[in-house]
């Protein structure tokens, strides 16, 4: 077991590219992770919930980790998203992700029973999660896909092992976002999980974020990050709200359809997606590029 290390700065869960066929399309990946590789990145994330991986199987979640290992910078991090809803199968997969030579997991709450995720199974999971996986954990809280909140004093509780080095929180309340910075060390990163809070969330004591609309706007969500530490504030404060609607465009409001089309729209591989989910229609495709030239990003 490792000794938590600082993981910080923005991290794009990638999208995962698939052909027509609905196949894995490894050459397109890796033409998107030559550009993401060249931003202001400190890491992707792979597997996670913008990468379709409810949807994609054991075997090929391995493969996918894979190939990102291997076409990434060393110099940069590489998370893989590892939660299953067993603990053992969290455990295979984690350690399976690790000898790929990942730098930490990140880890979904499991959800399908939720009536009996009480704190005390929630916090068993996470810690014999942790105990086992070779790399370190970061838990990952997303209320709107699992309906499962991991409230702050679960967090706190959670975050006392010594190998669970932080939390990607999707949820959005702010209030408690700044309760887990709060009641945790400086060894453990609290992150937005979305570009519509990042700025409020560094402001609390957060330390970087992972979203979606960095696949997008890479640049532009680092130097959010850069500009607070500098303690430029209002240009902070311009960038935020410069990314607010990229941001509801691939979250809320089209999801995975709207980030691929964005990825499309500039130049970059998107492709369809995995039934039964739906790609954008065309109006809503035209609509995303208005909202994308108001942000600045550059179209194809």
């Amino acid at each position: 077991m490792s000794v938590r290390p600082k993981i910080q700065g923005i991290f794009a869960p990638i999208p995962t590219p698939f052909s027509a066929d609905e196949e894995i399309a490894f050459d397109q990946l890796r033409h998107n992770l030559g550009w993401w590789s060249g931003t202001k990145l400190a890491g992707v994330v792979v597997l996670g919930s913008n990468g379709e991986f409810a949807y994609l199987t054991p075997e090929e979640k391995i493969k996918l980790v894979a190939e990102v290992k291997a076409n990434w910078p060393a110099s940069k991090m590489v998370i893989a998203g590892t939660g299953c809803e067993t603990t053992r199968e969290t455990i295979k997969l984690s350690r399976q992700a690790a000898d790929l030579g990942v730098d930490a997991c990140l880890i979904l709450t499991p959800h399908y029973y939720k009536g009996s995720m009480t704190p005390a199974a929630l916090k068993r999971y996470f810690w014999e999660v942790a105990d086992a996986c070779p790399v370190p954990v970061m838990l990952y809280n997303m209320p709107r896909n699992t309906g499962l909140n991991l409230a702050s004093q679960l967090v706190i509780e959670i975050a006392k092992h010594p190998n669970i080095a932080g939390v990607k929180d999707s949820g959005g309340d702010i209030v408690q976002i700044s309760e887990i910075a709060a009641g945790t060390d400086d060894t453990f990163s609290v992150f937005a999980g979305s570009g519509s809070f990042l700025l409020t969330t560094l402001l609390m004591g957060g330390v970087g974020g992972t979203l979606a609309v960095a696949n997008v706007m890479p640049d532009q969500c680092a130097e959010i990050v850069e500009l607070f530490h500098a303690g430029k504030l209002d240009e902070a404060r311009q960038l935020q709200q410069l990314i607010l609607e990229p941001n509801r465009a691939v979250t809320g409001r089209w999801g995975i359809a709207g980030l691929k089309a964005a990825l499309e729209l500039m130049g970059k591989y998107g492709g369809p997606l995995r039934r039964p989910l739906l790609p954008l229609a065309d109006a809503e495709r035209a609509e995303l590029a208005k909202v994308l030239a108001t942000a600045g990003v550059k179209l194809a």
